[in-house]
């Protein structure tokens, strides 16, 4: 089986005291890691980037979308993406562990921002020139602080992180009608269940199974599904399964039927002709498409 790269940060130029942040000029970055980074991989942290010049496409999860002046993308861990640059790019970009941002931040969750919520969210936001300039003066202060040595480093940093991310989840959530007046109720269960989904979705995908989880009925949990994220639970875990088989058909030489088996359908013409109704061409096909 041929595995898809999973990065950590150790495996990036950083600094010794601080191994579960790093922060660079992106041209920088991009040049001092060149061998690891314009392949396909994945990360185990989160990951920010904003690009402040250059033109490109960046795919996350085999959905591309423009890379423009003013572009901020948002990954979370486990996420495959590539670059394709048309210019030469500028701007930043940092990545942290969850643990950093738990220990250093208290009151507040990383899911609880709009970008990192749910897989369903988009994970770009786009800039005008004034957003950018008020945007980038963070992005360069959480950079100088990180290659600066003055007291209270990591406090600062961790400061400005949590400043960034509210800033950009209110300009994330002026451009995106969903993450507006929804009910921390409702978002508290919506995270949830993309967590038990994340745990069982090979072998459970049915409504009833989530719901018995959550402990409520499979009509409360469609509403809830409904309200935040504009789809039914169904199609919330379907998308998850087939995310997994995208990932599976690219990056495995094992037979597609073995894939369809690690899924959970021991009917491969089963599983065939939902992976075609959903993202309109075969399994054969789109392993072709995105052929490394």
């Amino acid at each position: 089986m041929k595995k898809l790269p999973v990065l950590n940060i150790n495996q990036f130029k950083n600094q010794e005291e601080l191994t579960d942040f790093y922060s660079n000029d992106l041209k920088v970055h991009l040049k001092q890691n060149s061998k690891i980074v314009h392949k396909p991989h994945s990360h185990n942290f989160y990951l920010c980037v904003c690009f402040t010049e250059g033109n490109g496409t960046h795919e996350i999860d085999f959905d591309s979308y423009t890379i423009s002046k003013g572009s901020v993308f948002f990954l979370r861990p486990g996420q495959m993406h590539r670059w394709h640059f048309t210019s030469l790019v500028n701007g930043f970009i940092f990545f942290h562990t969850q643990e950093f941002f738990q220990l250093n931040i208290i009151n507040t969750n990383l899911n609880e921002f709009p970008f990192y919520f749910s897989l369903e969210n988009t994970p770009k936001l786009q800039l005008d020139n004034y957003q950018l300039n008020k945007i980038g003066t963070i992005f360069q202060s959480i950079n100088d602080e990180f290659n600066g040595q003055m007291f209270f480093k990591t406090e600062k940093i961790a400061s400005l992180i949590n400043l960034i991310y509210i800033d950009l989840s209110r300009l994330y959530s002026e451009k995106d009608s969903k993450t507006i007046n929804v009910s921390s109720s409702y978002l508290n269960i919506l995270r949830i269940l993309e967590q038990k989904i994340e745990l069982h979705f090979k072998t459970e995908k049915t409504v009833q199974f989530y719901a018995n989880l959550l402990n409520i009925t499979p009509k409360h949990l469609n509403r809830v599904v409904k309200s935040t994220i504009d789809k039914t639970t169904s199609e919330f875990i379907t998308n998850r399964v087939l995310l997994e088989a995208k990932r599976l058909i690219v990056h495995s030489k094992n037979p597609l039927s073995h894939t369809a088996e690690t899924l959970g359908f021991y009917d491969y013409a089963h599983f065939s002709k939902l992976f075609k109704s959903k993202i309109g061409m075969t399994a054969i096909e789109f392993k072709t498409k995105h052929r490394l």
